[in-house]
């Protein structure tokens, strides 16, 4: 973490985009972008989006000073938004903006680490996947405070029965899409719905997700974790919300 990441070739592969999420992570972000540059990659291109949500903590003064030191053939932009929107509207910002053949979401604290992004990339650069999303849940082992990690289950359950999957982990943050798909998904939701929003959206394009197991790490409130319980019920009103459309759109 934060040492100098080994110069390599540059690459004429295809582009990873990698859309970065930040709200009021002044002590952190950076130590998760150097990881994200440190990870091993060959034979792809980076292109970092970090957009700034309207952060009120000193963040937003930090990127503006950002000058990382790049490996040939990547790229980093910063993006703001002038008040706090939240990470499905911020997602939606660097969406936008990405030009990679393939678009990763990664947040901008510890919880998640980029040494998976071997494992996320490997079926679709295979040709086994167009989608792929991480599982924190590996062989059904309980990860988390026990109020969050029941409420991703919840959550995760709920979307199965509404739309006759059998996912792992819907709410997961590491998911990795073509970007053509992406950028032409309906996306409305400003926060937290993103998850079963965007979810919602593969399964009616008829694309299955294939999950692989990650890392997980997770914080508590104290640590800055923002999540509560009312993101929690905007998430299920958004999974109904859904499903009725999914329901109409096939009768």
């Amino acid at each position: 973490m934060g040492e100098p990441a080994t110069p390599i070739p540059p690459a004429s592969g295809p582009i990873l985009s990698i859309v970065i999420p930040v709200y009021n992570e002044r002590d952190v972000w950076r130590s998760l972008v150097d990881r994200v540059l440190a990870a091993d990659l060959p034979g792809l291109r980076r292109e970092l989006i970090l957009v700034d949500d309207g952060s009120s903590d000193g963040t937003r003064d930090q990127l503006g000073l950002y000058r990382p030191a790049l490996r040939a053939g990547d790229s980093v932009a910063v993006l703001y938004h002038p008040v706090n929107r939240g990470k499905g509207a911020a997602l939606r910002t660097g969406f936008t903006a990405a030009s990679g053949d393939l678009v990763l979401v990664q947040d901008a604290d510890l919880e998640y680490d980029p040494r998976d992004y071997g494992a996320l990339l490997a079926p679709l650069l295979g040709g086994e996947a167009d989608v792929v999303y991480g599982c924190r849940f590996r062989h059904g082992r309980r990860i988390g405070m026990p109020l969050n990690y029941l409420a991703n289950r919840a959550l995760t359950c709920l979307f199965n029965l509404l739309h006759g999957t059998s996912l792992n982990d819907m709410e997961t943050c590491y998911k990795v899409f073509r970007r053509p798909f992406l950028q032409a998904a309906p996306l409305r939701q400003d926060r937290f719905g993103f998850e079963p929003e965007i979810t919602a959206a593969v399964v009616d394009a008829g694309i299955r997700i294939h999950e692989v197991p990650i890392h997980y790490h997770p914080r508590s409130r104290e640590m800055g974790k923002k999540i509560t319980w009312k993101d929690g019920f905007a998430a299920i009103a958004c999974l109904l919300r859904d499903a009725a459309r999914s329901w109409r759109a096939r009768w």
